[in-house]
């Protein structure tokens, strides 16, 4: 048996800023407690950072730890595979305690909505086959009708 401490900015791991739009960085704590089934983060974002649009090849769940943010939905138009129209379908308030499901393969955004306090969660990243590594997909894009490239 592994234990971690998910508070505290301990062992804290840099994000790729490419993935965000803004300040935002994590701890891996499915490394520390030797997870083999999922991959786990404890995720910080700060004065109203958010993950870029992004999907992923299996299903994700995320446990809300501080403050207020959103989880938004969107849909896709058109056929390119890097350049296609987006429409929001849905926004979910996110504050803490709140546990939300994210199905795999939907497209989608979270983290914080107040541009002076963090909003944090886990994200509980379900491997989609066991031994496979889990893929996420990120693009770039307007939030509102655009997309124009895979990140």
């Amino acid at each position: 048996m592994k234990k971690s401490n998910i508070f505290g900015s301990g062992d804290k791991r840099k994000v790729n800023p490419n993935w965000f739009t803004g300040k935002t960085w994590m701890k891996v704590l499915s490394e520390k407690i030797k997870s083999k089934d999922q991959d786990i983060y404890h995720v910080h974002f700060e004065n109203g950072s958010r993950t870029k649009l992004h999907e992923h090849d299996g299903n994700q769940v995320l446990m809300v730890t501080k403050g207020k943010g959103s989880l938004e939905i969107f849909r896709k138009y058109g056929t390119r595979k890097s350049d296609f129209k987006i429409k929001r379908t849905e926004r979910i308030s996110l504050n803490e305690g709140d546990i939300v499901h994210i199905p795999a393969h939907v497209l989608h955004t979270h983290g914080s909505i107040d541009k002076k306090k963090t909003f944090s969660h886990i994200a509980i990243n379900i491997l989609p086959k066991k031994n496979a590594s889990y893929k996420t997909t990120w693009y770039e894009s307007d939030f509102k009708t655009n997309v124009s490239n895979i990140i």
